[in-house]
């Protein structure tokens, strides 16, 4: 079919004026927060998942690939349209359906900005756990097509821990229902195979969530360190000894200079790396476990402990890990994000590591992650107009994530794998682990019209 006739198909279902093609437009949704680029053939705005079911089963009729789309903050690659096809972008279908505090569910639509239901959770004292870093933009579509985690990861679990149930489209337009409000669903977990399928399965268009009372209390702490391999040792060191704090994050010298020049958080300047500490539950017991994390954070040979002695400090230094990546654009024009985790007593080993990466390529690495579940983000900093710098960018990033995968981790927490990383998939799957997977694939999409070309790699098994 040609594109004109394509166009005007796809107007008929969601009207004229929700459908993009100019080639400004093309431009635009041509990519993501990745490095990599591509070109649809338009871009449609959806209203309600009847329409979201017609533009699909339209697109399987006629073999045209769909990209689901929300926000663009994905860093794998994972909105790319490697194949041309239609962009079915959420931004329509943004709203909060329910809040059901007696069954502490809410249902919400993929479009709907993850902060925005935080924000409204607040005032009937209720939290969302998952939080990316991009919960102002990233919209929960992704979150869910990514199984997104967040500094909150480590002691309240990441995106499929807290979503109990969806309304699917699937590659034929087909609506489905996957779980519900109920706990333990009989059947086969499609909810789960579902997060995380990174949008080559099915198009979710509602999605019911667990969400929770708010935590009486909460204590933020800062320890500041002269060695970030230190730093990496008090996390192993805070979880041997029987504690789980809400989050455990860590900010290398690099990023604490971007992050103070921007966002002006109080990290110490002269630190080779701060770990950011919170801590929440019942108020009773709160100073004893915080004065229990100081002490181990001392032993490890943190120069300094703070603690927030209000909520805007605490805000504050929050601002500042939040808005690290964001920060770190004053550095260099470009950086790819990288995604490994690790267990979390090889962080010291594996960090050095990176910063071995670091000279053996001639780039500098800022490094900013959840350190409690073993998650790193390496932000590997240069200049696209510089080919020579890309390439070495790309091999270095690789190299990294060999890294993970030879100390026994992999090579995405939270980020996925879309067109970065397929073929690093082979650092942590046999061909035959593949092969596998590439079966469900072809059970729920033999016609490869969701999102094609992304997370799996071409082998033979």
């Amino acid at each position: 079919m040609n594109r004109e006739k394509m166009i005007e198909e796809l107007s008929k279902i969601v009207g004229k004026e929700n459908v993009l093609y100019s080639d400004t437009d093309l431009l635009l949704y041509g990519y993501d927060a990745s490095l990599f680029k591509g070109k649809p053939d338009c871009i449609v705005f959806p209203g309600s998942t009847e329409e979201v079911s017609k533009v699909v089963k339209f697109c399987h009729q006629e073999k045209i690939p769909v990209i689901p789309r929300g926000s663009g903050t994905n860093l794998s690659g994972g909105t790319i349209p490697t194949k041309g096809g239609v962009i079915v972008h959420f931004s329509r279908m943004n709203k909060i359906l329910e809040i059901d505090l007696e069954n502490q569910r809410a249902v919400v639509e993929p479009g709907l900005f993850t902060l925005t239901l935080k924000n409204q959770l607040v005032r009937y004292g209720y939290v969302y756990q998952p939080d990316p870093a991009s919960e102002k933009v990233s919209t929960f579509g992704g979150n869910f097509a990514e199984n997104s985690g967040g500094p909150h990861c480590l002691k309240y679990g990441v995106t499929t821990n807290h979503v109990l149930g969806a309304e699917v489209v699937l590659p034929d337009g087909e609506v489905i229902q996957v779980g519900g409000k109920a706990l333990d669903q009989p059947g086969y977990d499609l909810t789960g195979l579902l997060v995380g399928s990174e949008g080559t399965l099915g198009i979710a268009t509602k999605l019911i969530l667990r969400i929770m009372p708010k935590p009486e209390a909460v204590k933020t702490l800062l320890a500041i360190f002269n060695s970030l391999e230190d730093a990496g040792r008090t996390v192993s060191a805070i979880i041997a000894d029987g504690i789980v704090p809400a989050t455990l994050e860590i900010l290398d010298k690099l990023t604490i200079k971007a992050v103070e020049e921007s966002v002006h958080a109080g990290f110490p300047l002269d630190a080779e790396a701060v770990l950011l500490i919170e801590i929440d539950g019942l108020k009773d017991g709160m100073e004893r476990l915080a004065e229990r994390i100081m002490d181990i954070c001392r032993k490890n040979q943190a120069r300094e402990v703070r603690s927030a002695k209000t909520e805007s400090e605490r805000m504050q230094l929050w601002a500042g890990r939040k808005g690290a990546f964001g920060a770190i654009a004053r550095l260099r024009p470009n950086y790819l994000v990288c995604d490994g985790t690790v267990p979390r007593t090889k962080l010291p080993e594996v960090l050095t590591r990176v910063m071995e990466v670091s000279k053996k390529y001639n780039l500098p690495i800022a490094n900013v992650f959840h350190a409690g579940d073993g998650n790193l983000h390496p932000l590997i900093l240069f200049d696209e107009r510089d080919e020579d710098e890309l390439k070495r960018v790309h091999l270095a990033g690789s190299e990294i994530m060999k890294l993970c995968a030879d100390a026994g981790g992999t090579i995405s927490g939270e980020h996925g794998i879309g067109t970065e990383k397929m073929r690093e998939m082979l650092f942590v799957f046999s061909p035959q682990d593949i092969a596998a997977m590439k079966k469900v694939k072809m059970a729920f999409d033999p016609e490869e019209i969701l999102n094609p070309g992304k997370v799996l790699p071409e082998v033979s098994a």
